[in-house]
């Protein structure tokens, strides 16, 4: 709805901010949503299920209904919930539709939106609609760009966790006689054990166990290959105090003993 002119909303008369009471709940329609409903919740604590789907909802959940979809929902009588719901339609296809649930962030100005809306209607306010239809449009702008803002987030999230875990892997492959520990390189890249194994194995294709001994094994070739080191000396440079655990790695990795490779 970025590029929706403000002219092909349809306001309903449907809108309000209500108090619900103890016993209010939303009960499944015969006919699924006819239009498109935005819905606000102010306070209290409730469940919304929409399309089968249930959201545990309170402060600052918002949700887009759109034309058939199918709405029940429920609420903590102690705690009831205020919401504020306008109802609305569109003359044209929109491009870009806000998804059917978000929790606003910025509630501070998205929230003085919706009151400006309600208000215009509560007395006849000259100019009323046009101005709704205004407001109307940066409502679904705000929603939007949350949801880009959020997205960039994600994206910029998963560069540098990309970057961290190359890093690394880039540190492992240069300093392979290290004693690297699971512990060790997590706290490297600042991330817990289980999430930086779990990431390592995805991004990097092994399991960080591995990538250590496959670097390992690597350097191995190169030093008895060109630097004219003896096995056991390139075993105990890399960090092998057991001759014969290299030997086995060694062949295991390269098909060949290393003495061969010497």
């Amino acid at each position: 709805m970025l590029y929706t002119n403000p002219d092909h909303f349809m306001l309903k008369p449907s809108l309000a901010t209500i108090h619900c009471e103890p016993n209010w709940r939303w009960k499944k329609r015969d006919k699924p949503m006819p239009n498109y409903d935005l819905l606000y919740v102010w306070n209290g604590e409730g469940t919304v299920v929409l399309n089968e789907k249930p959201y545990d909802v309170e402060k600052g959940n918002c949700f887009l209904f759109k034309p058939g979809d199918v709405i029940t929902a429920t609420h903590i009588p102690q705690n009831s919930l205020i919401l504020t719901y306008i109802h609305f339609d569109v003359t044209e296809t929109p491009k870009l539709v806000p998804q059917a649930h978000r929790i606003i962030e910025n509630t501070i100005n998205f929230e003085s939106l919706l009151t400006q809306y309600v208000r215009l209607f509560l007395i006849k306010t000259f100019g009323a609609e046009i101005e709704a239809k205004l407001i109307l449009k940066q409502l679904m702008i705000h929603l939007l760009r949350e949801e880009q803002e959020k997205e960039e987030q994600m994206n910029d999230s998963s560069n540098r966790l990309l970057e961290t875990i190359r890093e690394v892997a880039n540190y492992i492959q240069q300093h392979p006689g290290e004693p690297h520990t699971i512990e060790s390189l997590a706290t490297r890249a600042n991330l817990s054990q289980r999430y930086f194994s779990e990431k390592f194995k995805q991004i990097i294709g092994q399991t960080v166990k591995s990538y250590i001994v496959y670097s390992r094994i690597k350097r191995a070739e190169h030093l008895l290959h060109f630097t004219g080191m003896t096995v056991t000396e390139a075993a105990y440079a890399l960090g092998y105090n057991d001759l014969h655990f290299f030997s086995r790695q060694f062949k295991k990795h390269t098909g060949k003993n290393p003495s061969e490779v010497r």
